[in-house]
């Protein structure tokens, strides 16, 4: 493997998506209380992602469970998605990040963030556009459930994720250091 041709900075996190249903504004005549139906079902599916804040260039994939067998599968699906590039990716302190087992491919450097700080983290702001897709719907399973993700997840283009995951922050950073 040839490493090396351009190392780059990826944001990574997961995000649990349910059958509940996600509530949120409605546009409504004034003085109307908005009206919608809603379910509790607390059945969830998970969907694991990274970004890269930079040029919004992304990979997201669903999983069942949120543990270190998926986030091993998760990081053997995002390597030889850049094969000749170094990955530099910043994430949170879950166990599962950190479990003995996993084998980092060698493409992947993992950074992680202080503790308790998921405002460093600008995937969060994509999991926020995607649920606020995903507002008052029912679906009747999870897989009508992971449809309508999909849908979602598909209308996100680079530019859309690059808009809302762009920190002026980490662009600096970036600049200077020239990844």
């Amino acid at each position: 493997m040839g490493l090396g041709n351009s190392v780059r900075f990826f944001c990574q996190d997961e995000t649990r998506i349910g059958l509940k249903t996600i509530s949120g504004r409605k546009i409504t005549l004034r003085g109307v209380k908005p009206y919608g139906q809603v379910q509790g079902k607390f059945k969830a599916t998970y969907i694991y992602g990274v970004i890269e804040p930079k040029t919004g260039k992304h990979f997201f994939y669903k999983f069942t469970h949120l543990n270190s067998q998926c986030f091993q599968i998760f990081l053997e699906l995002v390597s030889p998605k850049y094969p000749e590039d170094i990955l530099i990716i910043q994430l949170d302190n879950g166990g599962f990040h950190k479990a003995k087992k996993l084998k980092i491919p060698q493409n992947i450097i993992l950074m992680f963030q202080p503790s308790h700080s998921p405002e460093t983290n600008p995937i969060e702001q994509v999991w926020q556009y995607l649920k606020r897709g995903l507002r008052w719907q029912l679906p009747a399973n999870l897989d009508e459930l992971r449809v309508l993700i999909s849908q979602q997840l598909e209308r996100m283009s680079n530019e859309v994720i690059a808009s809302s995951a762009a920190r002026a922050y980490i662009l600096d950073a970036l600049s200077v250091v020239e990844i």
